[in-house]
């Protein structure tokens, strides 16, 4: 009975492989463009110099720039202290209702954390 199964089911596979063939190869289409080389150029020319017509910058208005008031050094020294502040890795989720205990903002260094 076993071996009848197994028969049966190797001259499935086989009509269903003869059934399946796959698509022929066609090669290359051939070319039929009406224009010569000496028509495309000033048209590819006239295309690259006009940009990406359908990128997002083609849209985009360029942004002004903007003046600061607060030299590098300024700003370097506050992200310094922003840097080193304790508890400055602290996230809201971790805590009950999502808000960070004013005793955990104070934390000092200790040794082991």
């Amino acid at each position: 009975m076993k071996t009848s199964n197994i028969l049966a089911a190797a001259a499935l596979s086989l009509l269903a492989a003869a059934g399946a063939h796959a698509e022929t190869y066609e090669g290359v289409q051939p070319l039929t463009a009406g224009y010569s080389r000496a028509d495309v150029a000033p048209q590819a020319v006239a295309a690259a110099r006009a940009g990406d017509a359908y990128g997002e910058a083609a849209s985009a208005a360029v942004a002004p720039v903007l003046a600061s008031s607060t030299d590098r050094a300024t700003v370097r020294n506050e992200a310094v202290a922003a840097a080193h502040a304790p508890g400055q890795n602290l996230r809201r989720e971790a805590f009950a209702g999502s808000v960070i205990p004013e005793q955990a903002r104070s934390f000092t260094r200790q040794a082991g954390l």
